[in-house]
């Protein structure tokens, strides 16, 4: 849709809709509510996504909106603070699409940096800050939100308003991109030689914090978020094989939310240490991002590339101290 019709229907909505938790906005979406449905395989699609494009959305962390449903399918969440504190997940899908993804919610401004990544993406999302919004427009991705797709979402009965926007996944994409369309600079393979053994790690911001365990059985890293087991709609604990908590610098931003909260501005592009989790190790590494458009290099100190696990990774992103 044109610039003037996003600009129009974000005028209709708070300019902070869903930043925080607790009383707030109604709904963070920008458009209608519907009547609660039921998620379906219909794979039909509606949304102008096409085939090689990586899918991402925009998941809900608040208590409310746990547990998220088609979290456990992505191949790359990343954690950011967000206003007051919190938490807000990205999940990025490449290799398979989950039936449903939720509960969606709005976008920030650091997102764009961090999608730069990436081949035009689909930005599946439920709102944003009015003056960020033609932003949005300009960046080479596709958005995706209930109202220029509204087929592809549903409100579910099982939550309240705003925590239960869902995403039927099948309706953007007509098929998983598959590994190719990754384009992070992540390497899996083999684990760097070193590192120290590591039972556990905790990340915290202001208002959130996420422990992860080393479980040997599941040979991955059991996700607890705010003291509570992180589990899928179906009862499941998440375990990503590989964790990186990588430190950044987070700034503020020029938008807040409707408490006078700023949004925090996440910088994903320059260079800093990070700890990479893995096999039950903890390794201390180097990243390097030279540009948006460039993905991530994590290497040793001594610049040997380090890779990760085979399988889904969390990434992490903390204040460097």
């Amino acid at each position: 849709m044109t610039t003037a019709a996003v600009l129009a229907a974000a005028l209709a909505l708070s300019l902070t809709a869903g930043c925080t938790s607790g009383p707030g906005p109604a709904d963070d979406g920008r458009g209608t509510d519907r009547p609660p449905s039921r998620a379906d395989t219909d794979t039909s699609t509606s949304t102008p996504a096409a085939a090689g494009q990586v899918l991402a959305v925009k998941i809900d962390n608040v208590r409310a909106a746990r547990p998220q449903t088609g979290l456990d399918a992505a191949d790359v969440v990343y954690v950011e603070q967000v206003e007051g504190g919190l938490s807000r997940l990205m999940a990025v899908y490449a290799t398979r699409l989950p039936k449903t993804v939720g509960p969606v919610r709005s976008a920030r401004e650091s997102d764009l940096e961090l999608l730069r990544q990436f081949d035009r993406p689909a930005l599946a999302f439920s709102g944003a800050q009015g003056k960020l919004l033609p932003l949005i427009d300009k960046e080479p991705l596709e958005a995706v939100t209930p109202e220029d797709a509204e087929d592809a979402y549903y409100r579910s009965s099982g939550k309240s308003s705003p925590h239960n926007l869902y995403l039927r996944p099948g309706r953007v994409l007509p098929s998983a991109p598959g590994e190719a369309a990754l384009t992070t600079g992540f390497r899996y393979g083999p684990a760097p030689d070193g590192g120290t053994p590591a039972a556990s790690r905790t990340v915290r911001y202001p208002s959130a914090r996420f422990t992860f365990t080393w479980s040997e059985k599941r040979r991955g890293w059991e996700v607890t978020t705010d003291g509570t087991p992180t589990v899928t709609a179906g009862g499941r604990r998440l375990a990503p094989p590989t964790v990186v908590v990588q430190y950044v610098r987070v700034r503020r931003s020029g938008y807040h939310d409707a408490l006078g909260n700023h949004t925090p501005y996440t910088e994903t592009v320059g260079s800093g240490t990070a700890e990479v989790l893995r096999d039950g190790t903890s390794h201390e590494v180097r990243w390097q991002r030279p540009t948006a458009e460039a993905g991530t290099r994590f290497t040793t100190r001594d610049g040997e590339p380090v890779a990760f696990a085979e399988g889904q990774v969390w990434v992490v992103f903390a204040k460097t101290p």
